[in-house]
């Protein structure tokens, strides 16, 4: 089970899963020439590619569009804009550095993505838009495990 492998052996499974998806490839390639500042790919292309993936779904099925982050000096930096997704599986960014070698970030790891739990992020994301991304994509993917808002006292 990937989710069970140390990190640095769930990268190369996390590139080779990725991998099945053409539209994600060419879109990292082009954007790759692109020469934007401290780019990344991010959010649904890549997690829903891994359930699509996971899950024996064609792996471009139900993936709306692909984004692109890229450093702006005066706003956040991409990092910090990744880290706000309304669920931590969302949490993932990719980009091509020379030589055809991937950055990854992951500040949640990629434990929840590969083993399709859904685990909110109450930090930083309102509880509504969790909640209607989860039911939309529990319908598209029923096989994902939805973990509920943290209850506060």
């Amino acid at each position: 089970m990937i989710s069970r492998l140390p990190l640095d052996e769930q990268l190369p499974a996390l590139r080779t899963t990725l991998s099945h998806n053409p539209t994600l490839l060419t879109v990292l390639d082009r954007a790759a020439t692109l020469a934007l500042p401290g780019w990344y790919l991010t959010a649904g292309c890549l997690f829903q590619t891994i359930w699509n993936v996971t899950t024996g779904r064609p792996p471009e099925q139900g993936i709306k569009d692909y984004d692109l982050f890229s450093y702006d000096p005066a706003d956040l930096s991409y990092e910090a804009a990744i880290d706000t997704f309304a669920a931590t599986t969302c949490c993932l960014g990719i980009r091509l550095d020379p030589h055809d070698h991937w950055r990854v970030y992951a500040p949640h790891g990629l434990a929840d993505i590969f083993n399709l739990v859904l685990r909110p992020n109450p930090v930083l994301a309102p509880r509504e838009v969790y909640e209607t991304k989860a039911e939309r994509w529990q319908r598209q993917w029923p096989e994902l495990r939805v973990l509920g808002w943290p209850e506060t006292d």
